[in-house]
């Protein structure tokens, strides 16, 4: 790891705690870049705006951010207002996740990014709650179909987008998919209720249960490194979860669903990244060990040099629908052998998952509009 990502990373312990820590001059360059790829811009820029000697142009550069955070907030709250409202007096109980939610666990809520509304009302709601999105919203972009295998319906109000979950997350195994059933519905139904200000009107909203949240905070963080690319941020969301519910968190069920899910490997990669880059308490870091710290430290170094982006490979181009089911197959097990180097045992559950999907698949009916 470089000069560089080190600073940055003092830069972000010391923003997720409530400290200070000096801007090194001479790497402005790029701690600006770290904090623009990973996501903790507006995080960092409050602590050292105050800083005489920052150039002139990273300053406005860094208050532009701020600000940018600071509106952001503001819509998204008031369409946050007017969906759940609208949801309430629908009769459809939701659950809101990530976003203000996670927000809400930093000292300065109204720096945590967070770009989109998400709200889970199960199966059951699905289409009473999408029906009183689309009658809430009546000028909202809507592209997505209101479909029972989709994970969730998708309209964009004012600029802003709102996603209405059946699911939280999605699963490729059937067994996965029926244990995390569960899961969630047990973590959504035990939802906590949670009071958004941001100096302005107050909501009060509910979010998962701690114990759930934190392995969907992992799951949804671990969805986008194997597919589109992980950041700093969504990490630093685990840390101060689990800082913040360390009294509450049920040790045992969240050991029994990481074992289920294949994920306790995973989980420990991160709970050493918590602790070593981010300043998590070792105490508060379940099922630390130092074991898995030269491939935990592989993947921090990826994710800071940009390389856990997956690149994007070509979709199949043949007409034969075999042809068309293979090619998937093989860029999944390349995506496998990706995981590997930093999680050998979540590659070899992915290449199980692969295999079976990919034989369900072939039985299935052929969905070219996928």
């Amino acid at each position: 790891m470089h000069n560089e990502e080190k600073t940055y990373l003092d830069l972000v312990r010391a923003a997720l705690w409530g400290n200070k820590t000096p801007w090194p001059v001479e790497q402005t360059n790029r701690l600006l870049m770290l904090n623009a790829q990973q996501g903790t811009g507006s995080l960092v820029f409050p602590m050292v705006l105050d800083q005489e000697d920052i150039p002139a142009a990273a300053r406005m550069q860094m208050k532009g951010i701020c600000m940018q955070t600071m509106q952001q907030h503001v819509k998204l709250h008031h369409t946050l207002e007017q969906a759940w409202n609208a949801l309430e007096k629908a009769g459809v109980k939701a659950v809101l996740m990530k976003g203000a939610g996670l927000a809400a666990l930093y000292p300065e809520p109204q720096f945590r990014t967070w770009g989109d509304i998400d709200l889970f009302v199960g199966i059951e709601q699905y289409h009473p709650a999408c029906a009183a999105m689309r009658e809430t919203f009546p000028d909202a972009l809507k592209f997505d179909e209101e479909l029972d295998h989709y994970k969730h319906y998708n309209l964009i109000a004012d600029g802003v987008s709102i996603e209405i979950h059946r699911v939280s997350v999605g699963h490729q195994h059937p067994v996965d998919e029926l244990r995390y059933a569960r899961m969630e519905e047990k973590g959504m139904q035990q939802a906590v209720p949670l009071t958004i200000t941001n100096n302005q009107s107050p909501i009060t909203v509910t979010i998962p249960e701690p114990t759930f949240n934190a392995l969907f905070i992992l799951l949804h963080s671990w969805e986008h490194m194997m597919t589109q690319g992980a950041n700093v941020r969504q990490i630093c969301d685990l840390a101060l979860l689990l800082h913040q519910y360390k009294e509450v968190l049920n040790v045992e069920q969240l050991k029994h669903d990481l074992n289920a899910l294949h994920l306790m490997d995973v989980w420990q990669l991160y709970m050493w990244i918590c602790v070593n880059a981010l300043g998590l308490p070792r105490d508060e870091a379940l099922f630390y060990t130092d074991a898995v710290a030269s491939r935990a430290e592989h993947l921090l170094d990826d994710l800071l040099s940009g390389m856990m982006v997956e690149p994007k490979h070509a979709a199949s181009t043949a007409t034969n629908r075999i042809a068309r089911k293979m090619h998937t197959m093989q860029e999944r097990m390349k995506n496998a052998d990706r995981i590997e180097q930093y999680s050998p045992a979540y590659a070899w559950h992915m290449r199980a998952t692969t295999w079976l999907h990919g034989a369900r698949r072939f039985f299935a009916k052929d969905r070219h509009w996928e």
